[in-house]
């Protein structure tokens, strides 16, 4: 909550959640004990080598920090690792640099468990004073490599100032033999401890600390403390906090003055208490910028008012009687709800004494310092106005709960309302905010403070001064604070606020009897839950969730506590999702949450400033109301607010491409919801009729919102095209198909609209599905003989879409509605009217989907093999004309639908390969392979290349299989020539196959046609192209055709030396790298007289020298291999 160190503080008191942190901890005992040891063990031995100094440095301040959150777990550990340490401080023959790195150790110890905890142990006899301060003359204050050592002396000085024995006893003759006075210990110490607190560096905390327990000394007292205070005050009033040298002095000055009026005795800082509040009062120290010397102030002021007061406990105070958790549990099941002892307030105080007119001034700047700027100041503030009012009379006190009240006028800034709940909880906790002012605004004899004053009671006139009528009651503040929220610029404040406003609920929980809080269990316990599941800051709800369940434990009367805690527990309410969806829908099943918990959504959440109407959050949240309301049969019918929700919808679906991308699905499927489920229930004017002119109207609109501009309208009213019930569509259903056939077709200036041809496909397979199908119908109203092949014709055209962006391959999405689309179609065609299912139709979905099964991208193939075995093996009537339908159910078998992970191209590509056996799926699934095996991807292209080489063994022995494949393949070359999307990979798929022997069988005769069309289709490719990828698959094609015999190698022996001469050095490397890697592996291609000087010329030409010189030399070749040499051909001169 605000400071978890409070509530564990509190927890600590009464010993019953001491040992939890231990127990849910990572760490249940020092486990690097061993480690440590050897570590501090070894110190003189590596103090010569810096380098494995610092490593045993940094591995010891690793090894403490893990101990950060549980440092009492090093307690049993302490003594052995600080007497290892002070062996070497104390040892006169360790080197300096050595005890510098000894006090290291020992002030990372410090640092993880606290000074306090480790002060103690340090040596603090007699004998220790003197060598402690003959080691201050070796030390350089403004050596700021060594500070660990100085802080670290401080405080063992500090440690020593508590031996029983006057100093004086110490110093034996004062006189030298040169007749000079010795400086005293006494003097010594002081002269140490004023040097210390204007240093900049940590040793001014650690000179604060020997101060308060050396000036408060019996001894010290008498003789030095005037003196010291003296000292300070003029070091205050000549100090400026404008300054970092007067900030330092301050700041140590403060600690030192703070420390000595909390430790030292009454009576004894008594008579310099109001001086010191007026040097305070003339610092002006809330004016400064400086966190801390305001804190200081804070603290230093509470101190003084203590000072002026005398230490009681307050007869007047309310007590608890029973705080044990099992006590309260075992009396709250035996509903024994009687008090077990509380103190009730007499009339007045007996034993009253007069207030010093001091605690006035004390009182308002602790007031002020509620309202600080910063926490920490606004903390130690209202611990101070716990502490002074548990010294004051009950009316007095009452007076300051009044002025603490105003804290929480609206008038206020958050930082008051902050405050002014801290001070809440500390006056809870302590018993001092009585019952009576949980309900009411005053509490009864506050009235009888002017009587008193005649008595001695001097009232302390201005604390009520801002107080012009009835104060709120406690509780009430309390109940808004859960809620404070205040808006500044783009976002807003109170987080704090609300945090504190738990901590205060927890307070209460501990501090009164459950009799006490119960006539307020109804409005905290909603107001917790309220917090706790749907405050916008995490930090808040989990507060509220540690409250509740605090109030759970402690009062046992909040409504169904225990259920509610299991499921909103600490961890649960860390989700915001989580807490709106999830949990509040299960404390809103409890009557008594219900009603609050919709009030305040209505009227804190909806029209919250971070998510107005028009915001993203908001509009999915209205959208999702919409249909809610719409599926509950609200009785709207006929309402204006229908055609304000039907607005608020197109709205949405209009303004998608405002919205972030990260929203824009959500949104778009909640309005598309919202109006299926608005239409069904609130625009039917008769059984299956809707008004013709509202109709009209609304189609009209969604078709001409779809030739928007802007894509995410288009996709927003496709969508919403497509969820209209039927009988909106009824009369409308050609005109909705053609705008939504519109939206998918192609053209320059929408051909990035991937996502709007996405969603009409979607719509026209949802609207298929609504209107049904009846062969003889009219195409107006249902899918029937008319308009079922264009439908076909809509969606098969839309697997052949292939954008690509700078989001990649965006046609993919286009192609897989397709598919969804045309399996759901198919389907429902299968079941209703299979007599609709042509041939030639069915044919053309099994091959495509064929295609989209062999293709690269992983999603894609799994999804097109998924709507493969639906429609193979459909759980209806099966689906009539499929190609090979026998064949097919042998190479998938119905097992293969769960058993095979088409994800993976280790499982798809090898079963895929088997459609090549089949003609009429051959030609689709090659142009798949083709992308596949050229693709890139090294285990697509690894897995799609040996699942085809496979199979291309096992025609090998096949001539007529072999030829019927080779020009299938050509034809899809021949289909695709010059779509690069295609064609570059299918020229590395064939330079794959040349190499690897596929079309052996074709090299036996010269001329083959197969090679002959090839090298004609690879020649038209490259004609022209400046295609660097191209070109270089092409050159290895080339390469490849030389085992063919005839006229058609010196053909492509020709094409490989006009690529010698190419303009682009890079394609002339390539191609001489390429042809003689050729004549190695075709040694029949050249005659073995010219052979070692075709080797030469390829081996030892720059290729990509200057072309004059590059052409002689493939001039060369030409006539070592009997090519004619190429001729430039002029370039036409100009007219």
């Amino acid at each position: 909550m605000v400071l978890s160190e409070e509530p564990a503080a509190g927890a600590r008191e009464d010993g019953a959640e001491e040992g939890a942190q231990a127990r849910g901890g990572a760490l249940e005992a020092f486990g690097d004990s061993a480690e440590t040891r050897e570590l501090l063990g070894r110190l003189r031995a590596v103090f010569g080598d810096r380098a494995a100094q610092e490593g045993a440095l940094e591995r010891f301040r690793v090894i403490m920090d893990k101990y950060q959150e549980q440092p009492h777990l090093l307690d049993p550990h302490l003594e052995w690792m600080m007497d290892l340490l002070l062996d070497i401080v104390q040892d006169k023959t360790s080197p300096g640099d050595l005890v510098h790195l000894a006090f290291k150790f020992l002030y990372i110890i410090t640092k993880v468990r606290g000074y306090k905890a480790f002060l103690r142990l340090f040596p603090h006899e007699v004998a220790d004073v003197q060598p402690v301060l003959d080691m201050f003359t070796h030390q350089n204050p403004k050596d700021h490599e060594t500070w660990e050592t100085r802080y670290m002396l401080l405080l063992w000085l500090s440690m020593t100032c508590l031996i029983p024995f006057d100093f004086s006893r110490l110093d034996g003759n004062l006189l030298t033999q040169r007749g000079q006075v010795r400086m005293s210990i006494m003097d010594r110490i002081l002269q140490i401890a004023e040097s210390y607190l204007v240093v900049s560096d940590k040793a001014r905390d650690a000179a604060a600390v020997l101060v308060s327990k050396f000036v408060t000394r019996p001894d010290v007292k008498q003789k030095k403390m005037a003196g010291f205070l003296d000292w300070s005050l003029c070091t205050l009033a000549r100090s400026s906090f404008q300054t970092i040298e007067g900030v330092i002095a301050m700041d140590g000055t403060l600690q030192a003055l703070a420390q000595i009026f909390k430790h030292g005795k009454r009576e004894d800082c008594l008579p310099y208490a109001a001086t010191v509040l007026a040097c305070l009062d003339g610092c002006r120290l809330p004016d400064s910028n400086q966190t801390l010397l305001r804190k200081l102030g804070v603290k230093l002021v509470q101190r003084l008012g203590l000072t002026f007061l005398k230490p009681k406990v307050a007869k007047w105070r309310y007590q608890r009687g029973c705080r044990s958790l099992a006590a309260n549990l075992q009396l709250c099941a035996q509903s024994q709800t009687g008090p077990q002892m509380r103190a009730k307030t007499p009339d007045s105080d007996a034993d009253d004494d007069d207030v010093p007119e001091e605690v006035e001034s004390v009182i308002e700047q602790l007031l002020v310092g509620l309202k600080d700027k910063d926490t920490i100041v606004r903390w130690s503030a209202a611990k101070g106005i716990g502490r002074m009012a548990g010294r004051l009379p009950k009316e007095l006190a009452d007076d300051v709960v009044g002025s603490v009240l105003d804290c929480f006028s609206f008038q206020e800034t958050d930082n008051a309302w902050h405050g002014g709940c801290l001070a809440l909880a500390e006056l809870g906790r302590r018993g001092l905010l009585l019952p009576s002012r949980l309900a009411d605004g005053a509490v009864e004899g506050s009235s009888e403070v002017s009587e008193q004053e005649n008595d001695g009671i001097k009232p302390l006139k201005t604390l009520c001064a801002k107080d012009s009528g009835r104060r709120w009651p406690v509780v009430a503040v309390i109940l808004k604070a859960l809620t404070y929220e205040e808006k500044r610029g783009a976002c807003s404040v109170g987080a704090n606020v609300r945090d504190a406003a738990c901590y205060v609920c927890w307070a209460f929980a501990r501090a009164y009897e459950p009799q006490e809080l119960k006539p307020f269990v109804a409005e905290i316990s909603s107001a917790l839950v309220i917090a706790a599941v749907f405050d916008r800051n995490v930090t808040c709800r989990r507060a509220a969730s540690a409250a509740f369940q605090e109030n759970v434990g402690r009062q046992g009367t909040f409504p169904h506590g225990i259920d509610i805690l299991t499921t909103a527990d600490y961890f649960a309410v860390g989700n915001r999702s989580n807490c709106f969806l999830v949990i509040s829908m299960f404390i809103a099943g409890f009557p008594e949450y219900t009603r609050p918990m919709v009030d305040h959504l209505v009227a804190k959440k909806i029209n919250h400033w971070d998510g107005g109407l028009g915001g993203e959050l908001m509009r999915q949240a209205v959208c999702v109301l919409i249909e809610n309301l719409s599926l509950s049969k609200m009785p709207f019918r006929g309402d204006a607010v229908i055609d304000g929700w039907q607005w608020l919808i197109n709205d949405t679906l209009r303004n998608l491409h405002l919205i972030s991308s990260h929203s824009k699905q959500q949104i778009k499927e909640a309005a598309v919801s919202a109006l299926a489920a608005l239409c069904s229930e609130y625009r039917m004017e008769e059984p299956g009729e809707a008004d013709p002119a509202w109709q009209e109207e609304l189609i009209k609109q969604y078709l001409a919102e779809l030739q928007s501009p802007e894509e995410m309208t288009r996709c927003g009213f496709s969508l919403a095209l497509g969820a209209l019930p039927g009988f909106v569509l009824k009369g409308k259903l050609q005109q909705v198909l053609a705008g939504l056939r519109a939206v998918t077709h192609i053209s320059p200036e929408d051909l990035s609209f991937a996502e709007s041809r996405r969603d009409a496909l979607k719509a026209i397979a949802r609207i298929c599905q609504t209107v049904g199908v009846k062969a003889e119908g009219s195409p107006d109203e249902v899918v029937c003989r008319e308009n079922i092949s264009q439908i076909y014709c809509t969606l098969l055209d839309c697997l052949s879409d292939y954008t690509t962006d700078s989001r990649g391959d965006v046609g993919a999405w286009v192609r897989e509605a397709a598919m969804t689309s045309l399996m759901d179609l198919t389907l429902l065609l299968g079941r209703d009217q299979p007599e609709l299912l042509e041939a030639r139709v069915c044919e053309r979905v099994m091959c495509c989907v064929a295609q989209q099964a062999s293709e690269k991208i992983d999603r894609v193939r799994a999804h097109a093999a998924h709507v493969f075995m639906a429609l193979l093996h459909s759980d209806g009537p099966p689906i009539p004309h499929l190609p090979h339908r026998g064949d097919l159910q042998e190479l998938f078998p119905r097992s293969d639908v769960a058993s095979v992970n088409w994800n993976a191209p280790s499982q798809a590509f090898p079963r895929i390969t088997r459609l090549l056996g089949l003609p009429a799926y051959r030609y689709h699934v090659l142009l798949g392979l083709a992308v596949s095996v050229g693709g890139l991807t090294e285990s697509t292209v690894r897995c799609s290349t040996q699942s085809l080489f496979e199979y291309m063994k096992g025609i090998q022995d096949d001539p007529q299989a072999l030829e019927g494949f080779g020009g299938t393949l050509l034809q899809v070359f021949e289909d695709n020539l010059l779509n690069d999307r295609v064609s570059v990979p299918l020229l590395k798929t064939l330079d794959q196959m040349l190499a690897n022997g596929c079309f052996d069988i074709f090299t036996t005769e010269e001329n083959h046609p197969f090679c002959v069309r090839l090298l004609a289709l690879c020649k038209e490719e490259i004609k022209k192209s400046k295609d660097v990828q191209k070109l270089r698959s092409s050159i290895g094609v080339f390469c490849g055709m030389v085992q063919f015999p005839g006229d058609v190698r010196r053909k492509v022996l020709l094409q490989l030396f006009l690529l010698l001469c190419h303009p682009f050095p890079m394609i002339r490397k390539t191609t001489a790298s390429q042809v003689y890697e050729m004549v190695l592996t075709y040694s029949s291609v050249v005659g073995m007289d010219v052979l070692d000087e075709v080797m030469a010329v390829l081996s030892s030409t720059a290729w990509d020298s200057e072309l004059p010189l590059v052409r002689g030399q493939r001039n060369r070749l030409c006539d070592l291999l009997g090519v004619p040499r190429p001729q430039l051909v002029p370039k036409p001169s100009a007219c």
